[in-house]
């Protein structure tokens, strides 16, 4: 089931740089639950596919495009996958190049929680894994 999740998490990262938010949208849960870092200027977190979508859509606003680049291989656990970023991001002043990791747990071919971490080594040990 592990590949299974990693090609969730492939394909949503896929729908997010293409801009096929639609597609994007259906790969979460209808209940899906996103935790952002615990130092974001907006804590969540946020609860169902709507809250979700809307985290998502005020962040893809704030620039004119942004990417998703996985600067290494993916993570994964039984139901959780973790990836590392860099969000790329131009427009609306200084270009933006965040690294964060993501701890997706997926379910039922869903993602049902995402939890935002800046720091990779926090984000392993938070999913019991080690690097």
């Amino acid at each position: 089931m592990s590949e299974e999740n990693v090609e969730v998490v492939r394909a949503a990262s896929q729908a997010w740089n293409s801009g096929d938010m639609d597609a994007f949208r259906e790969l979460h849960d209808a209940n899906v639950i996103l935790k952002p870092e615990k130092n974001w200027p907006e804590p969540g977190p946020y609860m169902d596919r709507e809250a979700v979508m809307g985290f998502y859509k005020q962040l893809r606003e704030t620039w004119d495009a942004d990417t998703l680049e996985l600067t290494g291989d993916f993570s994964h656990a039984a139901d959780r996958v973790v990836a590392r970023w860099i969000w790329h991001a131009q427009g609306h002043g200084p270009e933006s190049n965040m690294e964060v990791t993501a701890i997706h747990t997926v379910r039922n071919g869903k993602v049902r929680e995402v939890e935002f971490f800046w720091d990779h080594a926090d984000a392993l040990e938070a999913a019991g894994l080690r690097e």
